[in-house]
């Protein structure tokens, strides 16, 4: 959420990063109800200030035996009194219609994001590793998982509809293996704290991180209000809610290892072979929660352990930095890590990466002490990304491994966790 002292301060700035988001939003209205509240405010405590003063006119009133005078005022002061409790509870309208206002506002880019309309603006930053050589024309990962029996779409969608998938055998150890592989990488050498959170949230913690109110159809809910997570994102970041934390504790790392639940609405027609977009799907979480000094460098920190995990599974990616009209709503700037996936001759989305600065902090109130001030409490700097998605992980490795015969290569890095098994065939 933007700070409204902020907006009022550069409404112009906010403008141009909003018309450059391809937002339709705008300063105005913000500006029209913050001084709308602001005069009201003014007028509320003008009024508790006649009350204050003519309550004690009813004191010297009825000291002096005047009773016809203590009535009078008793009258004003009741006045005021019903006057000031319609005024607060305008007070609250306008904070609601305020708040709004502001949630509905995405974070404005950093000023070397660049300009675009949509992905086509996306700029590559590198590329990483060397496109794998076939002498023979590679498949698709859901082509190479029903050939195993190993992949079965047919009996998910029995039980749960489409956009689900089972997997067996190997490659549900495949699945298991590279989930366990990322949290030990980000743990052990990036030093994440490992953390196991709720699945299941309340409405403050996705507001917090801003998927509330926007993204609510995006979203799966129960019968009770609570919603399924669409990313250990929420859980973690939502750690640090409504906390003061001291400067020598940050940065704070978490990291998490656990599904993630989304409707994909709008995405009708969209990647309906395979498991490229799915209801349910692993990934491992990474959060961060810094100082405003730290979190550009944090941002760097954390695309690099991510990239690490495709780097040590000897992957193929490239690193985008995406542009206004295609980064996320609470980002400041985002990196999207896109691997390349031979059965689609393609780079896909397995990562994404984003410094949020405080808009998410200022929706969870949550805050640190500078060390060595006394000033207030500042607004912590948030970050997040994917390290990685697990699912698109295995088809990477599915497409980018697979043998001539259909048998899928075990990456050397994922051999330990596999049990030694350094090959998937249909047995």
């Amino acid at each position: 959420m933007l700070d409204i002292k902020w907006i009022r301060e550069n409404a112009e700035k906010l403008d141009e990063a909003l018309t450059a988001r391809g937002s339709k939003l705008g300063s105005a209205e913000a500006i029209r109800l913050d001084e709308a509240r602001r005069a009201h405010l003014t007028s509320l405590q003008d009024w508790q200030g006649q009350r204050n003063e003519a309550s004690k006119e009813i004191g010297k009133a009825k000291a002096s035996g005047d009773a016809a005078r203590a009535d009078e005022v008793m009258a004003r002061v009741a006045d005021l009194k019903t006057r000031i409790q319609d005024g607060e509870r305008q007070e609250r309208e306008l904070d609601a219609q305020l708040r709004d206002v502001l949630a509905s506002m995405p974070n404005v880019p950093f000023a070397d994001v660049p300009v675009g309309a949509d992905e086509a603006g996306n700029v590559e930053v590198r590329r990483v590793g060397e496109k794998p050589a076939f002498d023979f024309k590679p498949r698709e990962h859901f082509e190479l998982g029903e050939a195993l029996g190993m992949m079965d779409f047919d009996r998910a969608a029995r039980m749960s509809g489409s956009r689900f998938t089972v997997l067996r055998g190997g490659l549900a150890r495949l699945e298991r293996a590279l989930g366990q592989f990322m949290v030990d990488v980000h743990t052990q050498e990036f030093g994440y704290e490992e953390v196991s959170p709720p699945l299941l949230v309340r409405d403050e913690a996705l507001f917090g991180t801003s998927q509330l109110p926007k993204f609510a159809e995006d979203l799966f809910q129960t019968t009770d209000g609570r919603w399924l997570i669409p990313t250990a994102e929420v859980s973690l970041t939502n750690l640090v809610r409504e906390e003061i934390l001291d400067e020598a504790q940050l940065p704070l790392r978490f990291t998490a290892l656990t599904p993630s639940f989304r409707s994909e609405a709008g995405s009708a027609g969209r990647d309906t072979r395979g498991m490229l977009r799915q209801h349910q799907f692993y990934k491992a979480e990474l959060v961060s929660v810094t100082t405003p000094e730290t979190a550009v460098a944090e941002h760097e920190r954390m695309t690099a352990a991510a990239e690490s995990v495709l780097t040590k599974l000897g992957l193929h990616f490239r690193t985008v930095v995406l542009c206004t009209g295609d980064m996320g709503f609470s980002a400041h700037k985002t990196y999207d890590i896109e691997v390349w996936l031979p059965g689609q001759d393609t780079f896909r989305e397995i990562s994404s990466c984003s410094v949020c600065g405080d808009f998410q902090a200022r929706r969870m109130n949550a805050r640190y002490r500078p060390a060595g001030e006394k000033q207030a409490p500042r607004f912590v700097h948030t970050l997040n990304g994917s390290g990685t998605a697990v699912g698109r992980a295995l088809i990477a490795v599915m497409e980018n491994y697979q043998t001539a015969d259909g048998a899928i290569a075990i990456p050397e890095a994922l051999r330990p966790y596999m049990g030694g098994i350094d090959v998937i065939a249909k047995g």
